[in-house]
């Protein structure tokens, strides 16, 4: 017996929220379920991104309070390769 890909989840949202998420998926040619996918994935994409920039951010307070130079990041990533 083959074994099901994807997973059925209800989602409870107000009537006119509804009406609008159908209204949007039409438009676009999209069924209802193609729409969420696509706000789920960029979703993931977006958080990610984020996730990314307080990384970099983190990186960079830490790189400073070292008082360590860009120039110098580079050096010590190359050396440890």
């Amino acid at each position: 017996m083959p074994v099901r890909q994807r997973a059925v989840i209800t989602l409870s949202v107000p009537q006119k929220t509804a009406d609008e998420y159908r209204k949007i998926a039409k438009a676009k040619g999209e069924t209802i379920s193609q729409f969420f996918r696509e706000i789920f994935s960029f979703y993931k994409e977006e958080k990610l991104k984020n996730e990314f920039f307080d990384l970099q951010q983190y990186g960079a307070k830490k790189a400073r309070d070292m008082m360590i130079s860009e120039k110098d990041v580079d050096k010590i990533i190359f050396e440890g390769r």
